[in-house]
């Protein structure tokens, strides 16, 4: 469901997970918020070169489309870690994961005087979008500020297309070392199954 026109004329906090989501992500959400700011807040993010490449990746992008970015990236690693101690397995590490940078970009939001905040995660298919809903509305409800949500996905194409002609840094991974340890996996098993399939030709 759509929200309502009247409640989008305002300023918004946009947490970014990446350039490359970003694009897309940005282009919507200049058509309906009267005033966008990006954060950039991916403690998951591993290894820490991994990050930095990210972060700088979006410096850059955010320079060439006049996008402010407000916050500190913040690198903790080690407090990462214990957080999702224990609930390493994908989609409860992840609601963890989800929670601590909408929470973190909330508290921004508030604190800096947004009237609303959202976040890139939102455009991608590989995410679990309950999860983004439900801890993004957490997050407000604690914070005192407001969590929109839109279903980006049909965007995430387009999204491909623009970090393209940009020629952004695209990983292959969604941040964590458990995800690119789960990506290098299958990239390993697809291989493994392309070799098994016989020739049409022979």
């Amino acid at each position: 469901m759509r929200v309502a026109e009247r409640e989008l004329k305002v300023k918004m906090l946009l947490h970014i997970c990446c350039a490359p989501c970003s694009t897309a992500t940005v282009e919507s959400w200049r058509l309906e918020a009267a005033g966008l700011t990006g954060v950039f807040f991916n403690p998951n993010i591993h290894p820490y070169s991994e990050h930095q490449r990210r972060y700088q990746t979006l410096l850059a992008y955010a320079q060439t489309i006049g996008l402010p970015l407000i916050g500190e990236p913040r690198y903790d690693i080690k407090a990462w870690l214990r957080q999702v101690h224990g609930k390493e397995e994908k989609g409860v590490r992840c609601r963890v994961c989800i929670a601590g940078r909408l929470q973190y970009t909330a508290e921004l939001a508030a604190a800096a005087g947004f009237e609303c905040f959202s976040t890139t995660l939102a455009i991608s298919p590989y995410q679990d979008h309950e999860i983004i809903r439900e801890e993004g509305e957490r997050a407000a409800a604690r914070s005192g500020s407001k969590f929109i949500y839109r279903d980006l996905r049909p965007s995430y194409r387009r999204s491909r297309e623009l970090s393209r002609q940009a020629e952004l840094y695209r990983q292959n991974y969604c941040g964590c070392i458990f995800s690119e340890l789960e990506a290098a996996l299958a990239r390993a098993a697809r291989r493994e199954a392309k070799k098994s399939t016989p020739d049409a030709n022979g």
